[in-house]
């Protein structure tokens, strides 16, 4: 039996010699048309006694050799996948990467499996025979993924497996992405390429740390998470994916925070929109067309970027205007920034609703201002700025969520005290957050809440005091306009008097020339 083994490996290495030696002489003597013949049809004799199917993944393609989404997205599923264990893997700092990417080294092969089918991954590369010259900057080596499989399982595999591992390998490099803060450049700013210009974001505000009240705080993510998984709700009732959000309150009160907290919660890029930076209309349209998918375009206390609220107003005569400017220097400086930036109302107003704002999805649109009353009704409306949330002085809930942040502490004997004094004095969460931040290395917890109840006890007084002169200020225009009233009946009274006697004299001297 051993020989008849001996003799038949023989046979085929034999066979496999032969084979080979007339493919290498066609391969040199016959045509290629011949060639592309016999090629076929080898393929499919193959494919007859072969029954698994082959797809090949390039790293590069394009005439540009750009690197491939497909590529990318294979290698961060593969690198995601706990279950699949290459004996030799490779480590790469991608660009935009917050970690290493770890990948299977090449020549290297894995099983994966999807809905019980058996996957073959294998790892190769080609080495160029040929140099070539490009503009582009390339290697010689051609690294590509062969995802290998039966063929019975073809449509599982082309069907639903390849869209799979798409969305699976783009949601990797989402999450393991370094998020940014972007700014858009001035207009005679010619050194870059793009609109917009960036740094990583870092922030490290989150909602936990945010110092709200819990319930309102909880409404917000509520909204948030109803949002992010809202593409299929938003294509269905026709609008596009985006939602906008009024942040609105005194100075100090955590609006900023507020939308780091936000953006480190959905994972979005942020976008620090400038207006006043902004050519024209046009120009906003650009800027609008770079932004990314998943991304905050942030414009900040927007009732200071441009004069939007008085672009409905009837326009004045040139020479009512110079003479305004002459007595006003302010509003000459106000005309000036004007005239370098001509977005209108009507632009920012398409920017945030109108049709270019469906190029893109998952988008938020967050306005911030300390004074909601100056801004036009049609730029807050709800289905501009979806929802408006009140950024207020500093309220018990919130102090307690900035005493457990800067001092560990959940609760103290000053507590009470403190809560009666946030009911009467009006103090932002920065402000409170300032005097509760230990001064110096090793400072007692007491001392940081008695400073705070010092300065809430300041607070209160300069606030009756304000309050009293207010009081006296509108006591005296009563008084003012009760005089002014008092003085206009006298004189209402002096005249008719003076009528009265005036009429009386002349009927008698008429009297008397009768």
């Amino acid at each position: 039996m051993a020989m008849t083994m001996g003799e038949l490996w023989t046979q085929v290495g034999s066979l496999m010699a032969t084979l080979m030696f007339v493919w290498a002489i066609i391969q040199q003597y016959f045509p290629y048309q011949f060639r592309g013949h016999v090629q076929r049809y080898a393929h499919k004799l193959t494919g007859f006694l072969y029954p698994y199917i082959t797809i090949t993944f390039p790293e590069y393609t394009g005439e540009r050799l750009r690197r491939s989404e497909a590529f990318s997205a294979i290698q961060n599923y593969l690198a995601s996948r706990s279950s699949i264990r290459a004996n030799r893997m490779r480590a790469e700092a991608v660009k935009d990467s917050k970690s290493l990417i770890l990948s299977m080294d090449d020549n290297e092969e894995v099983i994966d499996e999807f809905e019980g089918v058996q996957i073959w991954w294998t790892s190769s590369k080609t080495t160029s025979k040929n140099p070539s010259v490009s503009y582009y900057p390339s290697n010689d080596e051609r690294r590509f993924y062969k995802l290998t499989f039966h063929r019975r399982h073809r449509d599982t595999i082309l069907g639903s497996f390849i869209n799979h591992i798409m969305e699976q390998g783009k949601a990797v490099e989402q999450m393991n992405r370094q998020r940014k803060l972007y700014m858009n450049n001035a207009k005679n700013d010619w050194g870059h390429k793009s609109n917009w210009r960036h740094v990583p974001f870092e922030h490290p505000a989150n909602f936990k740390t945010l110092a709200m009240d819990p319930k309102k705080k909880q409404e917000i993510i509520n909204d948030l998470i109803k949002f992010k998984n809202g593409k299929e709700y938003y294509e269905k009732v026709g609008k596009a994916w985006k939602r906008g959000y009024l942040l609105y309150g005194p100075p100090g009160t955590g609006k900023s925070t507020m939308i780091a907290a936000m953006a480190n919660f959905m994972e979005y890029d942020v976008y620090d929109l400038e207006l006043t930076s902004v050519k024209d209309n046009s120009e906003l349209k650009k800027l609008l067309i770079e932004v990314s998918n998943k991304a905050m375009i942030v414009i900040e206390d927007i009732d200071c970027s441009l004069n939007l609220t008085g672009q409905r107003k009837k326009k004045k005569t040139e020479d009512e205007e110079e003479t305004e400017e002459k007595k006003d220097p302010v509003k000459k400086a106000e005309k000036e920034e004007e005239k370098q930036s001509k977005v209108t109302l009507s632009g920012l107003l398409n920017f945030i609703d109108g049709i270019w704002s469906a190029c893109g999805g998952e988008r938020l649109i967050i306005f911030t201002t300390n004074h909601k009353e100056k801004l036009d009704e049609a730029l807050i409306r709800r289905g501009r700025m979806d929802k408006h949330i009140e950024m207020p002085f500093c309220g018990f809930e919130a102090f307690r969520a900035l005493s457990r942040n800067y001092l560990d502490v959940e609760w103290h004997d000053s507590y009470h005290k403190i809560g009666e004094l946030l009911e009467e004095a009006e103090m932002s969460p920065a402000d409170v957050a300032e005097n509760l931040m230990p001064k110096y290395e090793g400072e007692a917890t007491d001392d940081c809440f008695k400073r705070l109840v010092e300065a809430l006890e300041d607070a209160k007084e300069e606030a009756e005091k304000k309050k009293k002169a207010e009081e006296e200020a509108e006591a005296a225009k009563m008084a003012e306009k009760e005089k002014e009233k008092e003085n206009k009946d006298i004189e209402m009274k002096s005249n008719g008097i003076g009528g009265k006697e005036a009429k009386e004299n002349g009927e008698t001297e008429k009297d008397e020339k009768n």
